[in-house]
């Protein structure tokens, strides 16, 4: 696959003898696996397709396991490795909600037109997130609240973001 993947977990250890995995979730919808058929896994040395068998949960992980893989020493072999799928595998946001993948490297302005920089990075907070805003030249980081009184238009296709910070947020 040449196109660009998501990532929607990680391998964090083998589980059993007969090759199972344990999953550590990258994810909102950790129940998208009982969905997917097969996943693409990212390792170190180069990508391998692997078919989903069974899924299941324990605690705050998913244990998944593949038609490729029967035993400890090939679900070992899989630790680290990043579980990815392709865009035309995401699941559905509701309205104006956004994949932090797509928000990442939007240039932002002011809606006055001032350029601010580019998404390096989005905080979770709990209440709402925070987009970190880095000026490729200044070096400058600008921290705006991820609210609709604050940003005021994304624009995707364009691969821009227009917010109105209150005097002093950008200071």
């Amino acid at each position: 696959m040449t196109k660009e993947l998501i990532t929607i977990g990680q391998i964090v250890a083998a589980h059993g003898n007969k090759g199972e995995v344990k999953v550590y979730p990258l994810t909102d919808f950790p129940n998208r696996f009982e969905h997917l058929k097969q996943v693409v896994c990212q390792l170190k040395h180069g990508t391998i397709t692997l078919t989903i068998v069974s899924v299941r949960y324990h605690k705050e992980l998913i244990l998944l396991q593949f038609h490729e893989i029967d035993d400890i020493s090939k679900a070992e072999s899989l630790i680290m490795g990043l579980l990815k799928i392709g865009h035309e595998e995401l699941m559905p946001l509701p309205e104006d909600h956004y994949y932090i993948f797509q928000l990442l490297g939007l240039d932002v302005f002011t809606i006055q037109g001032e350029y601010l920089g580019v998404i390096s990075d989005i905080q979770k907070t709990g209440s709402n997130d925070v987009y970190v805003i880095l000026h490729p030249e200044t070096g400058k980081e600008i921290l705006i609240p991820a609210l609709k009184q604050f940003v005021t238009v994304i624009d995707l296709p364009r691969r821009k973001i227009l917010v109105e910070p209150i005097p002093g947020l950008i200071d």
